[in-house]
């Protein structure tokens, strides 16, 4: 499956080899782990001196604890757990983290249920008209409390006039059990990531609403992260392994047939463990929502674009802190810009871009218009993070 092109041979040997060899990578069961899978089991690591275990976790908090205590080297995760374990919000202690890398960008979903759809609920409108006349509240799931599929779902609601604090009510539940939650009717919608939003539009188990990235085009996602003293105990590691995922990143998108090939190495049991036809068509961009629309996204699930994908960007970094801090997570504002800059590790990317050719990214910032005409640079967080209509911050 795979062909490697860059010569890693400067990498594995004298002062740039490897500290550690065999590292634990731990992943959660979605089709944005898809580069680490690619990078473990098909030829990328082994050049550049790593054997790459990976390790299937059955929830976000489980992976948190063991990427914390050292059990894992470094995780597939979501950008904000790690900013979340950082600033030690969410009942854990702080410990600095590191953002090696992005794995994605983009990809993720909301569903609602077949009951709402059955009454017609099946846009933007006519939820909002059913939160706010319904004499019964709505209970939606997200993945983890300080992660991307919460951060995506309260900015969605919020931008169609819901709260997402007050007028709903939120739930965290594992993605592979998403779909088990619908179908028994403990939740009325989800945010998750795929394939388990296809799985239960394949199974019509209601329908998709909203995409991620029609939130945000091209939104920062999952993340390659590791605590902040495995980098300083194994930095020639922490490379090499940044080396490799590009590599694999690069490698998916250089065409559909690796994408579709990768698709099909995702289905296996050890992995996502999901039929193919609920991984495949929204790995290649190809929707349908189960009301009978079908499109080829704009803005797919991305794992490299160019480098784009992959660059740990400190303004993604810093707009999960504003977010924590708009909805109350945080109660004071955070030295954004410093805290950010501690957490991406911007010069070990780049180092390792440059080993494989890849053209310099712009810059540390970059600027994104958001589903509500918000544009997000970077400039002003603290500003940003009281510019909104709805939030929290009055509640603190």
């Amino acid at each position: 499956m795979s062909e490697i092109t860059a010569n890693p041979l400067a990498w594995v040997g004298g002062s740039d080899a490897p500290e550690k060899h065999s590292l634990d990578i731990g992943f959660m069961a979605l089709t944005d782990c898809a580069s680490l899978v690619v990078a473990a089991t098909q030829g990328f690591a082994q050049p550049y001196g790593l054997t790459l275990n990976l390790k299937r976790q059955s929830s976000w908090a489980g992976l948190r604890d063991k990427l914390v205590s050292g059990e894992l080297d470094a995780a597939h995760g979501l950008y904000g757990l790690i900013y979340a374990v950082h600033l030690g919000i969410g009942g854990v202690a702080a410990t600095d983290m590191a953002v090696l890398m992005g794995l994605n960008q983009n990809g993720q979903s909301i569903n609602l249920s077949p009951t709402l759809q059955a009454v017609g609920v099946t846009d933007s409108e006519a939820l909002r008209r059913h939160v706010h006349q319904s004499d019964s509240r709505l209970t939606f799931a997200q993945t983890f409390p300080t992660g991307t599929h919460a951060m995506w779902l309260y900015y969605w609601l919020a931008s169609q006039g819901i709260h997402p604090l007050q007028a709903v009510d939120s739930v965290v539940v594992p993605p592979p059990q998403m779909v088990e939650h619908l179908q028994a009717e403990r939740i009325d919608g989800f945010c998750v990531g795929e394939p388990w939003a296809a799985s239960a539009v394949n199974q019509g188990l209601g329908f998709t609403l909203a995409t991620s990235q029609s939130i945000w085009p091209d939104h920062p996602e999952k993340v390659l992260a590791c605590t902040q003293a495995f980098v300083d105990a194994y930095p020639n590691t922490a490379r090499a392994l940044v080396m490799a995922v590009l590599e694999a990143s690069r490698f998916i998108e250089q065409s559909q047939e690796n994408q579709r090939s990768t698709a099909q190495l995702l289905s296996g049991s050890e992995y996502l463990n999901a039929p193919l036809a609920c991984i495949e068509p929204r790995l290649l961009g190809a929707y349908q929502d189960g009301l009978g629309n079908q499109w080829q996204d704009p803005h797919p699930l991305r794992f490299h674009g160019d480098g784009a994908v992959n660059v740990p960007y400190v303004s993604d970094g810093m707009w999960f802190m504003t977010q924590f801090r708009r909805w109350g997570l945080l109660r004071e504002d955070p030295n954004y810009l410093a805290v950010a800059r501690q957490v991406q590790q911007l010069d070990l990317y780049r180092q390792a871009a440059q080993g494989l050719g890849l053209a310099p990214d712009s810059g540390e910032l970059r600027s994104s218009r958001l589903i509500d005409g918000n544009v997000w640079d970077g400039a002003d967080p603290h500003g940003y993070a009281r510019s909104f209509a709805l939030h929290a911050l009055a509640d603190q």
